[in-house]
């Protein structure tokens, strides 16, 4: 049931984020979904290694959305805290993303083509449904190359996050099979 709930709980994150952002109204949508990933890590079995899987997520995420910002492919309508950086908004979707590695997405781990290939589709998928709610808009070197770019993003992160999330006794078992 926790699988559901964490599924249940990440779409409403990321459609009240984008949302937010559509809207100029972001604030709550932060807050709430930063509510729902501090009581998500307080719940985990692991909350030190949850809490680093989402550190590095996002710290990936910003890097990855920023560099799309910057070769002109996308443009966030939301820009707090700073034009230089992707927005929070989607640092908080990051952080989202990546609570569903221990839950709802834990199937995957073990699987990194799956997730690979799930995360090259669904990436980009999830991008252009925040573009059409009003959240951002292609940038001027168009939507074929974004989409393409975001697509590699995707198929790097969700095997990356599986990978990052793997707890102590996971580490034990690969180490001594």
């Amino acid at each position: 049931m926790a699988k559901f709930w964490n599924f249940v709980l990440f779409q409403l994150g990321w459609f009240a984020c984008v949302w937010g952002a559509a809207n100029q109204k972001v604030l709550w949508a932060v807050v709430g979904t930063l509510a729902y990933i501090t009581f998500h890590i307080w719940r985990s079995n692991f909350p030190k290694i949850e809490l680093s899987l989402l550190i590095k997520a996002v710290i990936y995420g910003v890097s990855a959305d920023t560099l799309i910002m910057y070769l002109n492919l996308l443009d966030f309508k939301e820009a707090w805290p700073s034009p230089y950086l992707s927005p929070a908004w989607m640092w908080v979707l990051w952080a989202l993303v990546a609570s569903t590695i221990n839950g709802s997405l834990s199937w995957l781990k073990g699987k990194p083509i799956l997730g690979a290939i799930l995360g090259g589709i669904c990436g980009p998928l999830s991008y252009e449904a925040g573009i059409r709610m009003g959240a951002g808009d292609w940038g001027p070197r168009g939507q074929v190359l974004g989409f393409i770019l975001i697509g590699v993003i995707w198929a790097v992160a969700i095997p990356l996050f599986c990978h990052w999330s793997r707890t102590p006794i996971e580490q034990g078992l690969i180490k001594n099979p």
